[in-house]
């Protein structure tokens, strides 16, 4: 092992020193720091692992909060990004800025690269986890003996999906050529044999695909630094188990020549601490169990105002109390954005039952609160596995890339949710879809398979052994 630097493996006879350096999207950071926290909850004696957090000194403060169960086992290094023209000053996160600028934002993440360089030197660390967006960190390692693993933060079924669909696309669609679906790349029942592979360019997942393979301002696409960076690692590391997408990695597995899979398992999220705020737990406490549906679609997933309005809609048409939370991109007009998404008389035909929302809330709170049943989400891995756990029904309603796949791989493979029906050509839904789904995901057999995989998410002899597995499989990419 390399080991011999400052905080390296060479403190403690096989413990393995893993720099951690994720894109700058606080939807990449999580799984990195949940996963730092279950290997050093695990960790012990000389099966150990070190953890070091790379990240941009604007929001070090911010993911040392986030690591804040394992205080003073993870140390925070923050890095200086320099100035890039046109990127807002102090931007340090694309929490932080447009959509545009946050591809500049990786041209200041590369901008980092000489000083990168010089803490892996001091730190010498056994291995290197990093994200999509920083391929060189291969050519930095190299020379140190630290081995670069590709930690990909989204399942395997959208991995596969990607390496799908650009293969046939590069292979057809010179001659004119469009498949209908993946069916016959993947095993017979795949999730996967009904999602297009190149679906129509008026559809959400359409823009996902061409947007992973377009370049910005000369830079490398999303695509092409995603291929260096797993060509040039050592293993790729994945948040996901084979009792959940096997297939998936076996594509993965085959597609990179047998490079080793590293599974983490799912990465449940830990339980929320303290209590729920008494403005929210007053409001949901007035409803009886389990009556309350709960739509919330993440900080940085934005429905367009059309299909919020035919959300919020469909909300009141289910005849539930509802808790909807829509977020907006920086610098919008918070409250303008909502005027604009509620039709006349909305408000006061759900007075006393719904409430609409934006900003953050405690989402994990409010999904474990005893009145809330149904839980509306956009199929982020995370949001799904943290409304399963907490007990809630789910109905899934996508609206942009991976969110596509997860939801075509938890409601019709793993059978844990109801999707909303969509059109083909273009992904529309209306009101009546967001009704018909919250009545079906709570109507009785609504929960399909949710109990078996709930058992299987909070049994912690199961996730402790994901990550004892991890941590042995790593041993041995960091010594081969």
């Amino acid at each position: 092992m390399a080991g011999g630097g400052e905080g390296g493996a060479g403190a403690g006879a096989g413990v393995v020193h893993v720099v951690m350096f994720p894109w700058l999207a606080f939807g990449h950071i999580s799984p990195f720091v949940q996963l730092a926290r279950r290997l050093l909850l695990v960790s012990s004696g000389e099966a150990g692992v070190r953890v070091t957090f790379l990240t941009a000194a604007g929001i070090a403060p911010r993911v040392e909060a986030m690591l804040e169960s394992a205080a003073g086992a993870v140390r925070v290094l923050p890095l200086s990004l320099p100035e890039v023209p046109g990127l807002p000053a102090g931007a340090a996160s694309t929490a932080d800025v447009s959509a545009d600028c946050a591809e500049l934002l990786k041209l200041a993440l590369d901008g980092t690269r000489p000083e990168v360089r010089a803490l892996l030197a001091k730190l010498r660390p056994d291995a290197v986890l990093v994200d999509f967006a920083t391929p060189w960190v291969c050519d930095l390692a190299a020379p140190l003996g630290a081995k670069v693993l590709y930690f990909d933060v989204f399942s395997a079924v959208t991995f596969a999906y990607v390496e799908v669909a650009v293969a046939v696309a590069a292979a057809h669609l010179a001659d004119g050529q469009r498949p209908s679906s993946a069916a016959g790349l993947f095993p017979a029942g795949s999730a996967l044999a009904s999602v297009p592979v190149l679906p129509h360019p008026g559809h959400g997942l359409a823009a996902g695909l061409a947007y992973l393979r377009t370049n910005f301002y000369g830079m490398p696409s999303v695509y092409d630094r995603k291929v260096a960076s797993v060509k040039g690692s050592a293993g790729i590391v994945m948040k996901t188990c084979r009792e959940m997408e096997g297939p998936y990695i076996d594509y993965l597995s085959s597609r990179y020549g047998g490079k080793p899979m590293l599974l983490a398992g799912p990465v449940v999220p830990e339980p929320p601490q303290g209590e729920l705020e008494e403005r929210w737990a007053s409001w949901l406490s007035s409803f009886p169990d389990g009556a309350v549906v709960f739509a919330s679609f993440g900080s940085e997933t934005f429905l367009p105002a059309a299909a919020a309005t035919e959300l919020l809609l469909g909300l009141e048409a289910t005849g539930h109390p509802f808790l909807a939370v829509l977020n907006f991109p920086k610098g919008a007009d918070a409250a303008a954005e909502l005027g604009a998404r509620t039709t006349p008389g909305f408000e006061d035909r759900v007075r006393g039952r719904g409430l609409v929302r934006t900003g953050w809330v405690p989402q994990q709170h409010i999904l474990r609160h005893r009145s809330v049943g149904c839980f509306v989400n956009h199929a982020g891995f995370s949001s799904v596995v943290e409304g399963l756990v907490a007990g809630c029904r789910l109905v899934l309603l996508p609206m942009k890339n991976d969110q596509y796949l997860n939801a075509a791989l938890f409601a019709r493979e793993l059978r844990v949710g109801v999707e909303v029906a969509r059109r083909d050509e273009d992904g529309w839904f209306g009101r009546g879809d967001v009704a018909d789904a919250v009545a079906a995901a709570v109507a009785a057999g609504g929960d399909g398979d949710a109990a078996k995989w709930r058992d299987f998410f909070t049994a912690e002899a199961v996730q402790n052994k994901f990550v004892v597995d991890f941590i042995r499989e790593l041993n041995k990419v960091v010594r081969a």
